[in-house]
């Protein structure tokens, strides 16, 4: 669960470089040497705008929710309880994965 929830995170700021620099969005020519410096001028300019201006215009656009505004009712889910299915299933699969990485490990 935290790997998977680090990569959203991971995903999310991949997908806000890429709205904020059109450079990110397409396959680049250049070489790789100069494209990764592209990458790393595009992520210190974002932390400048961040860190400079209160409010960045880029995330208003991204989290703007018109039935927030517009006061539209959602329906809401409050919890998510555990059913002994699922949890045997996750059980199960995880001992899988640890079995088949000791056995690859061991060869």
């Amino acid at each position: 669960m935290k790997h998977a929830s680090a990569r959203n995170v991971v995903e999310r700021c991949f997908g806000l470089l890429k709205m904020r620099w059109a450079i990110l969005r397409s396959p680049s020519f250049y070489p790789i040497q100069t494209q990764c410096r592209i990458i790393m001028g595009c992520c210190l300019l974002h932390n400048l705008i961040r860190r400079e201006m209160s409010i960045d215009p880029m995330e208003q656009e991204i989290y703007y929710d018109p039935l927030i505004e517009n006061n539209v009712d959602h329906a809401t889910i409050d919890t998510i309880a555990a059913s002994d299915q699922w949890s045997t299933w996750r059980d199960n699969l995880a001992t899988e994965m640890f079995n088949e990485w000791m056995a690859n490990r061991a060869t």
